[in-house]
């Protein structure tokens, strides 16, 4: 479980790095709201993986 969560929050970071690319360069007002979507959600679940990790990885 520790393992997994530890190669999800790199892989959630990846998915707000990319939206954050589609918000500079993108054209499509659509794409932008699914990414602005994405940072919001990539980003909570992130902060809860730490948390979780803060008590579960020892």
């Amino acid at each position: 479980d520790v393992a997994f969560v530890q190669a999800m929050i790199p892989h959630h970071q990846g998915a707000i790095d990319m939206a954050r690319a589609v918000l500079q360069f993108g054209k499509d007002d659509q794409v932008k709201v699914w990414a602005n979507q994405i940072i919001t959600a990539q980003r909570a679940e992130i902060a809860a993986m730490q948390e979780w990790l803060k008590q579960h990885a020892k």
